[in-house]
């Protein structure tokens, strides 16, 4: 994501320079003491949170990938530090600038799909995450459902009420060496009582797919069914799968990030309002806290019993 950012800004007609600290030791304390008008923070999410609080003290704009901690009380602080200094903390949720789920918004909101009975939301990686990154992942919820989460909030207009979260090791064993599940299922209960089902896996041989359908009481939707859809059909006479199936959410959402960079820019010049606070980071990563706690209890979970402790 660092060089997918670096490339976007670089090109950019209103970005004058880009500076770039690495992995490579002392680079980006290099970065952060240099002339800056804006920071993005693309480094592991182990270390978001306190180059947040640091950008922030300096009095610099961020964009963060998601999520920005792993903790609810460290998302917390770094939120906390960034309205303190009264600079703006955008958090990366790409999905948000992508056309089909912003249509998908537009219609809920403005009635087109009266009703809506139910969303169903599918989250399904192409390859299974190497062993390296799991243990600093969070976890299935915390780092691939975390967007379905954003998603529930963002297209509904409501907030979570329940969760009810399982999960379980199908194939991938590195995940279960780690705590960590490479399939699963979650029901969040929205608070206008919408049901929203959500299931993600690691791994699908055929290629990267997140697709999301609304069902509603005058029109029904779907959202990333097209030409490169990576599934194949066993209807007679449906069209056979992709030839080029979507590898990856770089190849997936490459336009929605690059709308998501610009969105930054024009943050920065004061030509628009914040299209993801940090807030909403909080928010997302609380119900994925609930998912875990729901999944090691076998019970659904109230989103009022997840304090910014947790």
């Amino acid at each position: 994501m660092g060089s997918f950012r670096a490339r976007a800004l670089a090109t950019h007609p209103e970005v004058d320079e880009v500076v770039i600290g690495s992995r490579r030791e002392g680079t980006i304390e290099a970065v952060l003491e240099s002339d800056l008008d804006a920071v993005v923070i693309s480094t592991s999410t182990a270390e978001h949170d306190a180059q947040i609080v640091r950008c922030a003290e300096r009095g610099l704009p961020i964009l963060c990938e998601k999520p920005v901690a792993l903790t609810l009380r460290d998302t917390r602080e770094a939120v906390d530090a960034a309205g303190r200094a009264g600079v703006a903390l955008q958090v990366a949720f790409q999905r948000r600038f992508d056309p089909s789920f912003r249509r998908a918004r537009e219609l809920i909101a403005d009635g087109s799909l009266g009703t809506v009975y139910s969303v169903r939301m599918l989250a399904h990686d192409h390859e299974p995450s190497p062993e390296h990154f799991i243990p600093t992942s969070g976890g299935i919820y915390r780092d691939l459902h975390i967007h379905d989460f954003d998603m529930a909030r963002w297209l509904t207009g409501a907030g979570v009420d329940t969760v009810y979260a399982v999960g379980a090791v199908r194939r991938w064993e590195r995940f279960a060496r780690h705590g960590d599940v490479d399939t699963a299922a979650i029901l969040l209960t929205m608070t206008d009582g919408t049901p929203v089902l959500v299931s993600g896996t690691r791994h699908n041989p055929r290629g990267f797919d997140f697709r999301t359908e609304i069902f509603g009481s005058e029109d029904s939707v779907t959202l990333g069914l097209d030409a490169r859809t990576p599934i194949r059909s066993l209807d007679p006479g449906a069209p056979p799968p992709p030839r080029d199936p979507y590898a990856g959410f770089l190849d997936r959402f490459a336009a929605a990030l690059h709308a998501e960079t610009e969105a930054f820019v024009e943050l920065l010049q004061g030509r628009r309002e914040n299209p993801c606070p940090g807030s909403d980071a909080l928010e997302a990563l609380r119900v994925a806290v609930a998912c875990d706690r729901s999944r090691a209890e076998g019970r659904a979970v109230r989103l009022a019993e997840v304090t910014d402790g947790a």
